[in-house]
């Protein structure tokens, strides 16, 4: 919630307090934070059918939650009152008008979610609205329209809404679900046809197919429309917002999300590649940086001469077009990727290669022996155990550790060992683990690419291995993974100790 705060986020709605336990003791903590931008947001249901709001324990809760704004949904197409929740027309309408009035009474900002309004409004107009008018006349602050299932085109959404708008003067919502993979466009339609009001979720993530995601939302509206959505100086950390919120959630960011995602200013043709750096407008329809992304320029054999000069001279600025080093690293990519390696999304390991054979790589460690050994009780916890010794700086250390099989037992001794020298790599951990076998028509003899994704918290990288042995490329990937966690935390410390010996200037 802080982050969502910083980041000027206006409205957290954070769950149900009738539903469970949990919820309402959320909300006991979450009153604790001094939030500066967002107001939180209780979320229920109208009062049951045949029920006063002030005894429907639900709406009870919801006051017991304390928060300032309330969100109601309430049934806006007729199907649902009829077949669903069994009741009249009638009686929904005074289950809008009642709730509502109540939490009015309470002080509460309250936000009218006009549940399945778009196919309401398709099956009977009419009565959607006066759904919308009941809500309106007790007191709502805010009636949002709710494409609930998902399957509304964006030109419904653009007429259903300015029709709707037109009957009321009070802010207009649009809330969209994902499931017809629109949920980003018909928000985008709604506002532009008078909806003023936004609810989504960082990434997207909901039920089903999710829900609309603010992080495409957010800069389309105010990079490209000009309507204000957060702090100006807030766009740049997009990205980090959303990979902070994947990391909570335990979910693989998806690296190719607009805008946020690693691939989205991602090139690997050569002809693209050409145009990008002679203007980024060429392929770029933003420039990465507004949204606290980066350009990648992707190594792969169809990348060009001058792109994988560029990589090079990164490190050695020395080198050039003609210098034999570019040639002999242009002939081992393509060797490489001829074998099954690819650096797209590794070009961590496209950067060791470069270190190693330009004599630019420093040796933090190395592996003298290590065994694994695979049990066949697999109802156990554990299914692998690892046996490894390492040597850094003359000073051997040996570490043994079990694993959920042979890759994460061997991660785990390599990890215990060099921890003994590298207290750093706490902050390290891995985020995907990716197996594709290359040629599958050898059957169990067939060659592996591997691929792993790691984390510090705040930077991410990839590194690639092949082999026909799945620990073998799999050791390959993790060895550089940790290889360049380390060098990264050498040239910080490089860069913290020509600081710190600067000499004073007298002025």
């Amino acid at each position: 919630m802080r982050k969502l705060d910083e980041f000027g986020i206006d409205y957290i709605e954070a769950g149900n307090p009738g539903s469970n336990p949990k919820d309402l003791e959320f909300f006991r903590k979450a009153g604790r934070l001094q939030l500066k931008n967002a107001r939180l947001a209780a979320f229920g249901s109208t009062c049951r059918a045949g029920l006063a709001a002030e005894q429907d324990a639900n709406l009870q809760a919801l006051l017991k939650a304390g928060t300032s704004v309330v969100t109601i949904f309430g049934k806006s197409w007729d199907f649902h009152v009829t077949d669903i929740i069994r009741t009249t027309l009638t009686e929904n309408l005074r289950m809008i008008r009642d709730t509502l009035s109540f939490l009015k009474e309470q002080g509460k900002e309250v936000i009218f979610d006009a549940e399945h309004f778009f196919d309401g409004y398709r099956a009977n107009p009419d009565y959607a609205l006066e759904c919308l008018k009941a809500a309106a006349e007790a007191g709502a602050d805010c009636l949002v329209l709710c494409d609930t299932n998902g399957g509304s085109f964006p030109s419904d959404i653009s007429r259903t809404v300015s029709e709707a708008a037109g009957h009321f003067s009070i802010p207009i919502g649009i809330h969209c679900h994902n499931d017809s993979g629109m949920a980003v466009a018909n928000s985008l339609m709604a506002v532009e046809s008078g909806a003023v009001h936004v609810q989504g979720t960082i990434n997207g993530y909901g039920e089903r197919c999710g829900n609309a995601n603010l992080c495409t939302i957010i800069p389309n509206l105010q990079l490209k429309r000009n309507i204000r959505c957060i702090p100006e100086e807030q766009m740049e950390n997009l990205s980090a917002v959303s990979r902070y919120v994947s990391e909570l959630a335990n979910m693989v960011p998806n690296e190719r999300a607009p805008y946020v995602g690693r691939s989205a200013f991602a090139h690997k043709g050569g002809m693209h590649i050409d145009a990008i750096n002679k203007n980024p407008l060429s392929f770029e329809h933003i420039r990465p940086e507004l949204v606290g992304n980066e350009r990648r320029i992707l190594m792969s054999e169809v990348s060009g001469r001058s792109t994988i000069l560029k990589r090079i001279q990164e490190l050695t600025p020395w080198v050039d077009k003609n210098s034999p080093e570019t040639q002999y690293l242009m002939d081992e990519m393509k060797r490489l990727e001829h074998e099954g390696y690819q650096f797209e999304g590794a070009e961590t390991s496209f950067e060791l290669l470069v270190r190693r054979v330009l004599g630019k790589d420093i040796r933090f460690f190395n592996v003298k022996d290590f065994r694994v050994l695979c049990e066949e009780h697999w109802q156990d916890d554990y299914s692998a155990s690892a046996i490894i010794k390492v040597q850094v700086d003359g000073v051997e250390e040996v570490s043994a550790a079990e694993g959920d099989g042979p890759v994460n037992a061997l991660d785990s001794a390599l990890r215990k060992a060099l921890r003994v020298f590298y207290p750093q790599l706490d902050r390290m951990r891995l985020t995907d683990y990716k197996v594709r076998v290359l040629d599958t028509d050898k059957g169990t003899a067939a060659k592996v690419r591997v691929h792993i994704e790691s984390t510090d918290g705040e930077k991410v990288w990839g590194t690639v291995g092949v082999s026909t042995n799945i620990i073998e490329a799999s050791w390959a990937a993790l060895m550089d993974s940790i290889e360049y966690f380390l060098y990264q935390h050498h040239q910080e410390l490089t860069a913290e100790v020509q600081q710190n010996t600067k000499p004073d200037v007298a002025l």
